[in-house]
């Protein structure tokens, strides 16, 4: 019966913006207002470098992660491990600590992807390296 708390926990795990977090302790301004507006690691690269992209970019990526693993490692269904996922991804996409205006979920749907099999994350990541490699461009 507990399993089912997994979900709002999720959900409030993905709300928690990496962005804003490492932009303000780094000394960065808040990326909702600065570059393109999002609140995720390419905005961040834009304003404060690679290091807070990085940091951003972990972050995204463990908080869609985390909590899918933990489903798993816990032998839950996978209607229930799913539904985990679902609501990390959508924890960043409508964060409620931040008027459920997020990011678009990229690193984070790629942390949940990661959870489910490590080979298939893996392979998504390898191909959007090598797209971003040929075209220059991060949301393709």
């Amino acid at each position: 019966m507990f399993e089912w708390l997994l979900i709002p926990v999720a959900y409030l795990l993905g709300s928690v913006s990496c962005a804003i977090i490492t932009c303000r302790m780094m000394g960065l301004p808040d990326p909702r207002g600065q570059g393109s507006g999002n609140p995720g690691a390419t905005n961040v690269m834009r304003i404060g470098g690679k290091k807070a992209a990085a940091i951003t970019l972990m972050g995204d990526l463990l908080k869609g992660f985390l909590p899918v693993f933990l489903a798993n490692s816990l032998a839950m269904s996978p209607l229930l491990q799913a539904l985990v996922g679902l609501a990390a991804f959508l924890g960043h996409l409508y964060p409620i600590f931040f008027g459920l205006k997020g990011g678009k979920g990229v690193a984070t749907s790629l942390g949940v992807l990661l959870g489910f099999s490590w080979v298939l994350g893996l392979a998504v990541i390898g191909t959007w390296l090598l797209v971003y490699k040929l075209r220059k461009i991060s949301s393709l």
